[in-house]
């Protein structure tokens, strides 16, 4: 599978200009899936002006129409993160990541935790889920989760007993993070069975720096080679593309069935 990266910087508070850097990424980069940091269509410090720009948890706004039609445009499923509307709890967001296919079809993964020290504040604003599933994308199940998920081995778990043959961390890490997000991605791989692909934004928000790192891991753990394409603006923003083998995870499970053996081992019982 062709995985393009957008290691990009949103502009804080203007989805139309967000969509239209994806929709320049994808024209230029042709890909079978096209990946973009956590709230890109945001802009990650905006506190109470996250309302005004959260999408509709179905894509029936401006902006999730313009998406559609640039995934349908271009042939290319395109997963970004955003703030979206609970559909479940009026007046609540979620922070998640939203999954656009060409012929359509709308995929919504929330984040399951939510930062709440130094300068991350997302239990302020969002809601976290307690689920995650894998969701088709270009005949492949995709595994999705959001940055902070990384440190929780529960989450890429879930989503390989699932069935994802490849699994997605979209970001919003800062620069200080990156040497503890450069262990745990691999880590996540190898304990799996699972290639891995993260994106991570850069640029500076609010005082936050964010770190970029984007790349991917084989089912190893090794660093999987990729191609920096011309497309980026400001410092340390660029295009990467890679290709990645969702089947690698069929073959290998076999040699470290690490799935295997936690599926059959009997779920503990609770203290007395």
């Amino acid at each position: 599978m062709r995985i393009l990266l957008g290691q990009l910087a949103p502009v804080p508070g203007d989805p139309a200009a967000n969509v239209a850097r994806i929709g320049a990424a994808v024209r230029a980069a042709p890909s079978e899936l096209a990946l973009f940091p956590e709230l890109f269509l945001s802009g990650y410090r905006l506190g109470d002006r996250f309302y005004a720009v959260a999408l509709a948890p179905d894509g029936s706004d401006a902006t999730g129409r313009a998406l559609a039609r640039l995934a349908h445009e271009t042939g290319t499923p395109i997963a970004v993160g955003a703030p979206v509307a609970s559909p479940e709890r009026p007046g609540e967001l979620l922070n998640a990541v939203v999954v656009v296919r060409p012929n359509g079809d709308w995929s919504v993964q929330p984040k399951r935790y939510l930062p709440t020290f130094g300068p991350f504040e997302e239990g302020l604003e969002f809601s976290p889920t307690g689920t995650s599933r894998p969701v088709p994308v270009a005949g492949r199940p995709v595994g999705f989760e959001i940055c902070y998920d990384v440190f929780f081995p529960e989450v890429a778990r879930d989503l390989a007993l699932g069935g994802a043959e490849l699994l997605v961390n979209v970001s919003a890490s800062p620069v200080t993070s990156r040497a503890l997000f450069e262990r745990l991605l691999p880590a996540r791989a190898v304990e799996n069975g699972i290639p891995v692909v993260y994106v991570n934004r850069v640029g500076v928000e609010d005082g936050c720096v964010f770190g970029g790192g984007s790349g991917a891991w084989d089912v190893r753990g090794e660093p999987i080679p990729a191609e920096s394409l011309p497309g980026g603006g400001a410092p340390e923003e660029r295009l990467v593309r890679l290709e990645v083998d969702p089947g690698s995870t069929g073959r290998w499970r076999p040699f470290r069935p690490v799935l295997r053996d936690v599926s059959a081992r009997p779920a503990p019982r609770p203290p007395g």
